[in-house]
């Protein structure tokens, strides 16, 4: 392992344990009691901002090509991930019948883009190309996004809390 990856791991660690612990302490204690349509919506509206990873495929933006290999699947997975997040979104607001199925398959995916690209990353030596700004997207959002994603789907396998009718204590 070279000083490259070794302070990459170090970033992203950090940053999975930050977001761990406001999910934790912050987030999952505030979400207990809320429907989980409700719920669910400021974290799909996160990931509705996933078209950032398109950013890979412009070397204007990373200082360098990236591996098509790499980049390609990177960007069209979050682009395909926010369109799915959008259209999740508007499913639950509009409170379409296949709103929960449109958040599983929105969750899945994203979560298997994110995971892949890491795979992919390493793979293919993410550690020695010239990568720019491009370098917090998986050091610093992509931890986000990942701990949101398993909020997502507690969210999605736990009970909905009932709602307290008006004069319910």
């Amino acid at each position: 392992m070279n000083d490259n990856e070794r302070w990459f791991l170090v970033y992203v660690f950090a940053s999975f344990l930050s977001f761990t612990l406001i999910a934790r302490w912050y987030v999952v204690p505030r979400l207990r009691g809320v429907p989980r349509a409700s719920a669910l919506l400021p974290l799909l509206l996160v990931n509705t901002f996933r078209t950032v990873g398109l950013t890979f495929m412009i070397p204007q933006v990373t200082g360098a090509t990236l591996p098509y290999a790499f980049a390609a699947p990177a960007a069209f997975g979050d682009l395909t991930a926010a369109a799915l997040a959008f259209l999740s979104l508007f499913a639950l607001r509009l409170r379409w019948p296949f709103a929960l199925v449109l958040v599983w398959v929105f969750n899945i995916e994203g979560s298997a883009d994110l995971l892949f690209a890491y795979y992919q990353g390493r793979a293919l030596g993410w550690f020695s190309y010239q990568v720019g700004p491009v370098w917090y997207i998986p050091t610093f959002i992509v931890p986000l996004l990942l701990v949101i994603h398993v909020l997502i789907f507690w969210l999605l396998l736990r009970p909905s809390p009932a709602v307290r009718k008006a004069g319910d204590q």
